[in-house]
């Protein structure tokens, strides 16, 4: 392979490294202008000169199994050891020795630290498919006081299709809500996927009984991990960096309310968002934004033919987005 690719004008090296292989092992392959055999797998090693012999990894694996030792870890054990004026191997040495005996376990009373696996990845390949939502604060006048903002996104348009603003967060708050959101979008017994972090009110039994009333898909992050629900994270930094977020609190619940309801008006019918190829939420909701960006493309074709010599780069992408995964690190399943 090497031989054809340096035969059709390309650089040997450059070959070599293509398929994996150093310059040097195929000098050490041609013998007399022939391949060799590979003499690797039949290779005489030495063995290293700081190998364990059998007696002493069976010491090692003795020690760890001992009483006294047998909820220890080996970073404590070898100090120990050391302070009795004992030294059977390094640290990493029993690392390794109780990994190839099939030792390295939790030890002791303590539970092991929790693994958990990152959240099945969804595609929203229409709105009604997959939402997600979250609870912020929204600061008052009153040092510590806040109020609680309840948000609920369509991750397909970046629609807000339902909120509120409360005094406190709770299961029954939210179970009212994604009811209203549910009914207002009729999408009910739609399998809807509704994804959301661990906090108490998303936990909460009102919550889930609700949420199979519905036939709603639980969906949920993996604890302190932001990353897992995006969507909302970055539904809420724009309500917080918004212009007319009055940085010293709000005064009542009602102001709260009510800059809310401005905000969701603006956010979905005229704010162009970004990820969507500049349309607004309500737009792509609805099944506008093809015939929307058919015409911006079209638009800067005919400038582009009128002044080539003004266009240094390509166009900019009017292609609409399609669909759109939550958490796609994750094996794909459909919503």
């Amino acid at each position: 392979m090497v031989s054809k690719a340096v035969a059709s004008g390309a650089r040997q090296d450059k070959a070599c490294e293509v398929i994996g292989l150093s310059t040097r092992t195929l000098q050490r392959w041609r013998i007399d202008g022939a391949i060799g055999e590979d003499k690797r797998p039949t290779a005489i090693r030495p063995e290293p000169l700081n190998k364990l012999s059998a007696k002493e990894r069976q010491a090692v694996i003795d020690v760890c199994n001992v009483e006294e030792f047998a909820s220890l870890p080996p970073s404590q054990i070898v100090p120990i050891l050391a302070d009795r004026g004992e030294y059977i191997a390094s640290e990493s040495s029993f690392y390794r020795l109780l990994k190839a005996e099939n030792m390295l376990h939790h030890r002791g009373k303590a539970k092991p630290r929790n693994s958990h696996k990152r959240p099945t990845s969804y595609t929203a390949k229409k709105p009604k498919e997959v939402w997600s939502w979250d609870i912020s604060y929204m600061p008052t006048t009153v040092i510590g006081q806040h109020y609680y903002l309840y948000m609920i996104e369509d991750i397909y348009s970046r629609k807000v299709v339902g909120w509120e603003v409360h005094t406190n967060e709770t299961g029954e708050q939210a179970a009212a809500l994604l009811e209203r959101s549910v009914w207002s979008e009729k999408c009910l017994k739609t399998d809807l996927v509704l994804h959301s972090d661990n906090g108490a009110p998303m936990k909460s039994l009102t919550m889930r009984a609700k949420m199979y009333d519905l036939g709603v898909i639980t969906s949920r992050s993996r604890p302190r991990v932001s990353n897992d629900n995006p969507y909302s994270e970055a539904l809420f930094r724009t309500v917080k960096y918004h212009p007319s977020w009055p940085g010293k609190g709000f005064k009542s619940l009602d102001e709260a309310r009510k800059w809310v309801k401005e905000f969701v008006y603006w956010y979905n019918n005229e704010h162009r968002h970004s990820r969507i190829r500049f349309v607004t939420p309500n737009q792509r909701h609805e099944g506008l934004d093809v015939e929307i960006l058919a015409k911006r493309k079209a638009l800067y074709q005919e400038k582009r033919k009128e002044h080539p010599e003004r266009w240094s780069k390509s166009e900019i992408n009017w292609q609409p987005i399609g669909a759109v995964e939550l958490n796609p690190e994750q094996y794909k399943e459909a919503a």
